[in-house]
């Protein structure tokens, strides 16, 4: 399948979908962090959405916080590893991404085209999986995809915004039950308070480490090799090795440390 880059009609419809309360099943509500799930879904490919709002944070901050693959590697601890692998417009780009799964559970990664838009007050991020020629799945590493992943914040005026985090990813296994849960009743609500508390550093942070790069912000700026969209195929589950990791026990797998954090 072709890749296509993202639209308007695109971004529109992944703010809707965000907004959006039709369907959607809250699981967890608690500490400023809604986690929400379509019950409908197939358990193993599970779509959530999550919302926090982050006070003393600017809409803009936060939409560099996201962006900027420099600052990630100090507060994502989840993360393996993170880099950009080419541009394809001014506002799209392929990138890799990989993390950490609780022992004996393999590691994931991805290889997704991402794409944004400043949209009035809101900022729009969302990517899904492709294939690159030259980024194949690798040996230690279970290739997951991203069928639809993406940010919109909302301005709530000067000093104050709204994050929406809405993720729909086949992790390629069967995954046991404890996992699914899980994701959405842990994971998911400390990312969310991560994400938030990485923002309110950024500032200092970002004045002490090239603080006026910021390529997502001014095209100008990219120096990364422009990649021609020809050349990329959407990322199709099915052609991805599948393993049955169902019978993992949680008591026997080791959390990452950062499960424990408050």
């Amino acid at each position: 399948m072709p890749v296509q880059i993202p639209d308007d009609t695109d971004f529109l419809s992944f703010r809707d979908q965000c907004e959006s309360h039709d369907g959607w099943v809250a699981r967890y509500n608690k500490g400023g962090v809604t986690v929400w799930c379509r019950d409908e879904e197939c358990k193993t490919v599970q779509k959530l959405k999550m919302r926090i709002v982050c006070k003393d944070v600017t809409a803009e901050t936060l939409y560099d916080v996201l962006h900027d693959t420099s600052y990630r590697k100090k507060w994502d601890t989840n993360m393996i590893d993170t880099f950009d692998i080419g541009r394809l417009t001014v506002n799209a780009d392929v990138g890799y991404y990989s993390w950490k799964c609780p022992s004996p559970l393999k590691n994931r990664d991805f290889v997704t085209m991402r794409s944004w838009l400043p949209l009035g007050n809101d900022y729009l991020i969302i990517n899904y999986s492709v294939k690159h020629p030259e980024y194949p799945p690798k040996k230690d590493y279970v290739r997951a995809v991203s069928l639809l992943t993406g940010y919109l914040i909302q301005s709530n005026g000067a000093n104050c915004c709204t994050l929406y985090y809405l993720t729909q990813v086949d992790p390629r296994g069967s995954l046991p039950k404890w996992v699914v849960n899980r994701a959405s009743q842990l994971v998911a609500p400390k990312a969310m308070k991560k994400i938030y508390k990485a923002c309110l550093k950024y500032p200092e942070w970002k004045r002490k480490h090239e603080p006026n790069l910021k390529p997502w912000r001014y095209p100008e700026q990219n120096t990364l090799p422009c990649i021609n969209v020809a050349d990329l195929t959407v990322q199709r589950a099915d052609s991805l090795e599948n393993i049955d990791e169902s019978s993992v026990n949680e008591e026997k797998a080791q959390h990452h440390s950062d499960d424990d954090e408050t």
